[in-house]
């Protein structure tokens, strides 16, 4: 991971001027406060700001629920009561900002989670570093027969070192044309449009601010297994920032979304009928295919 020279002086001086404050702070998360971790080759991710902790959503729930909450005395079984009903309104009193490096493909999928506020490095105003998302050999792998946006098999060594030629002497090439055409006693092309030229796997950066209920959705889409392995990267890096600064709420996060299922009423109803001794397979189950697979993978997981 490449930091320049002004992002390091930037994040020192940041962690050198502490500043005094009445409002709630998170040891945890002041340990980890500006510092940059690092995901795939040149991308990172680092907490920026953040506003509220796990007091702040029990704070919210009595103020919003009022006496129907005082059953459940204490605030981690609070959270975990409206994590488990699904009671989101709490949990949006607690926002964070990160500062994100990632590549462009990984961006203009991201920014389709239209819950957040994004303000992203221009290109317009600016000019891009040369700078690259490079995968893996073993992230190289052929279409899924299966799944019309997924990988299947690992490419063999030989096509894999091959596509990586591929992919860096393009983005090489594409960056040299850029700065050709951005150069001044050159062609003078504005930045706008030189910017066309870039391949999408050049890394872009943006500041992220979301609040913390609509934070467990994106991250319980993008560290789901499915989802695309560049993306699940940054979620997961995302996923252990929650747990410094919200644990309770980030323990129930993990209880009651990441590793839970939802049944549907078709699915309960089989489920009943086993329960009852009856033989209940996928003909007879009035579930599609499908379903009776997902149910059946649900039931057998870990």
């Amino acid at each position: 991971m490449a930091l320049s020279p002004e992002h390091i002086a930037e994040i020192e001086a940041q962690r050198c001027a502490p500043s005094e404050t009445l409002r709630p702070s998170v040891a945890a998360l002041e340990a980890i406060l500006y510092k940059p971790f690092q995901v795939l080759d040149h991308g990172f991710v680092r907490v920026i700001d953040y506003m509220g902790d796990d007091s702040a959503i029990v704070q919210a729930a009595r103020v919003s629920y009022g006496r129907g909450t005082k059953k459940v005395l204490e605030d981690r079984g609070l959270i975990r009561y409206l994590m488990r009903h699904r009671h989101s309104t709490p949990f949006e009193m607690c926002e964070i900002k990160f500062h994100i490096k990632l590549p462009v493909f990984i961006a203009r999928q991201w920014i389709r989670h239209r819950t957040a506020n994004v303000n992203e490095y221009s290109a317009r105003y600016s000019i891009l570093d040369r700078e690259f998302y490079i995968p893996a050999p073993d992230q190289l792998a052929q279409q899924s027969k299966v799944n019309r946006q997924g990988r299947g098999e690992v490419l063999p060594p030989d096509q894999a070192a091959k596509v990586l030629d591929i992919l860096r002497e393009d983005a090489q090439r594409c960056y040299a044309h850029y700065e050709e055409m951005l150069d001044p006693d050159g062609h003078n092309v504005a930045r706008e449009l030189a910017r066309m030229n870039l391949t999408l796997n050049t890394y872009t950066q943006w500041y992220w601010k979301i609040d913390l209920n609509n934070l467990m959705h994106f991250l319980s889409l993008r560290i789901d297994a499915h989802a695309q392995y560049e993306i699940r990267a940054y979620a997961e890096v995302m996923t252990e920032i929650l747990a410094a600064w919200v644990p309770n709420a980030a323990e129930a996060f993990q209880d009651y979304r990441v590793g839970a299922h939802i049944f549907s009423a078709s699915m309960l109803s089989v489920l009943r009928r086993q329960l009852k001794g009856e033989k209940v397979t996928v003909e007879n189950s009035g579930l599609s295919k499908r379903e009776w697979q997902e149910m059946q993978d649900a039931l057998q997981a870990g």
